[in-house]
């Protein structure tokens, strides 16, 4: 690989859902091979333990390395952000042997360079190369490693490995996965599930409330996987209306039904090679569910309309908020589909089980992400506005969240969130195991259709008028939503 091409080839794993790690593996393996050094290792600086951690090392004898900011030439150049060339590592007295003493690697020549955004940034962390295969490294070589940290550095600000503070060294361990931020049991369960589902073709349904980031997790496991230069396709079941989901999916011909002017391919064909994801698939009506179910058993279909039997190579990702299970116990979900989408199932949990820790944490990150698309100060959050945030309930889970904090941040011309700033019901708090509609009940002695309408209408209500949001709150399609209200 060329040294041009490298520096070019980063910008191509930006704003996807990769595998952090992945992701700077592969940076790795690239400068090494650029820059023919037997190894490279990326060490991150940890703003919150104040150490540097090697997310990644080409080292196969240690897994994960920590190191004090004050030892070796890495913790050097993480302080000093100046760029070190080593011809003889034992002769320089900054040179830290341990790592050496581990591994029974014997380290000679080193070529360190700060991680940053811009040349006088704050340092994010050090790409450390060993060993040039011909001789000590040089000027060039030198020249080349700094593009490429400004490179690495401009790559990092595009991750969650973001720094809440970005005039601050260092960045936030958030997660493995790119766009995807939390660390607390719970979710460190879907990350391995999403890891190991990655690697195969298996089927996956995610399931999950509403405003979970079931797509995003959906996401996360095609671009970790060998499809990842394939098409993702997602299908919305909520969103057509059930004489054209048909259609959507498998396409039809040219006068297959009133206004078929045309051939149009289903999303299956677009898919091809790829995967496809269809979310909220416990909306499918029963017909197309027995159609899904042939394609998914021999990956053969027929468009509508059409008598050719035509095949796709396409990974079948699902999510639903439904509990399909009792959806097959009332006939509305075939029993035999159920279990053919469910090979690898990934419960994704609802914010309130992430603990008040894992909200904050979300609300900083989405706090100085808004501060960066608007323009705005850094952001800093009152303590009110914290208990407030850590005490509500978030039935909308992540996506509520995320809504509050940039309705926030946008009315918040000095960057401080306090508690009078957040939108609603934020202001109150609402108590774990309240509702949307806390406050009200309805009367007893209405129908049940009445009583139904009635809290629908509340919770549109509490949403500004916001259906969709509402559609989201009560777990239900607009579709729906707008038959509860009548309308």
């Amino acid at each position: 690989m060329s040294r041009l091409s490298l520096l070019v080839d980063l910008a191509s794993l930006l704003g996807r859902e990769v595998d952090l790690d992945a992701l700077l593996d592969s940076a790795c393996e690239r400068m090494a091979e650029a820059l023919r050094a037997d190894r490279a290792t990326i060490w991150l600086v940890d703003a919150e333990a104040g150490d540097l951690v090697t997310r990644v090392a080409l080292l196969p004898e240690l897994g994960e390395l920590r190191q004090p900011l004050e030892r070796g030439i890495v913790g050097f150049v993480a302080r000093t952000g100046e760029a070190v060339r080593v011809d003889d590592a034992s002769r320089d007295e900054r040179f830290d042997p341990s790592a050496d003493l581990k591994t029974g690697y014997t380290t000679k020549t080193l070529l360190v360079a700060p991680v940053r955004e811009n040349p006088r940034g704050p340092v994010r962390g050090v790409i450390q190369l060993l060993n040039r295969q011909d001789g000590p490294f040089d000027d060039e070589d030198e020249r080349y490693l700094n593009a490429l940290a400004m490179q690495l550095g401009s790559a990092l600000a595009m991750t969650t490995l973001r720094a809440d503070d970005r005039a601050g060294p260092g960045l936030m361990m958030r997660g493995p996965f790119n766009r995807i931020v939390g660390r607390s049991p719970a979710i460190e369960q879907v990350y391995q599930r999403i890891a190991i589902a990655a690697q195969t073709d298996a089927t996956v349904l995610l399931r999950g409330e509403t405003g979970t980031g079931k797509g995003l997790f959906a996401r996360a496991v095609h671009v970790n996987s060998p499809r990842q230069a394939g098409p993702l396709v997602t299908v919305d079941c909520t969103t057509l209306p059930g004489e054209l989901v048909e259609s959507e999916l498998f396409g039809h011909e040219r006068g297959a039904f009133t206004g078929a002017d045309r051939r149009v391919k289903g999303k299956v064909e677009v898919a091809d090679g790829g995967t496809l994801f269809l979310d909220e698939i416990g909306d499918l009506p029963l017909d197309t569910q027995r159609k899904l179910l042939r394609f998914l058993q021999d990956h053969t279909f027929e468009r509508v309309g059409g008598r050719e039997t035509l095949e796709s190579d396409v990974r079948i990702l699902a999510a639903t908020h439904h509990d399909l299970k009792r959806g097959v116990a009332d006939g509305v979900f075939r029993e035999d589909l159920y279990y053919r989408i469910r090979v690898v199932e990934i419960l994704v949990p609802p914010l309130r089980e992430r603990g008040p820790e894992e909200i904050e944490i979300l609300a900083r990150h989405f706090a100085s992400a808004f501060a960066e698309r608007y323009a705005r100060p850094p952001t800093t959050f009152s303590p009110g506005a914290l208990e407030s945030l850590r005490s509500h309930r978030w039935s909308g889970n992540v996506r509520e969240l995320e809504n509050w904090i940039e309705s926030a941040v946008v009315l918040s011309p000095d960057g401080r969130i306090d508690k009078e700033l957040l939108p609603g019901s934020a202001r109150e708090a609402a108590p774990a195991g309240g509702s949307p509609t806390d406050g009200w009940a309805v009367t007893a002695g209405l129908r049940l259709d009445d009583a139904v309408r009635i809290y629908a209408e509340r919770t549109v209500e509490d949403c500004a008028g916001n259906k969709t949001e509402a559609a989201r709150r009560l777990g239900v399609s607009r579709n729906r939503l707008a038959r509860l209200l009548g309308r």
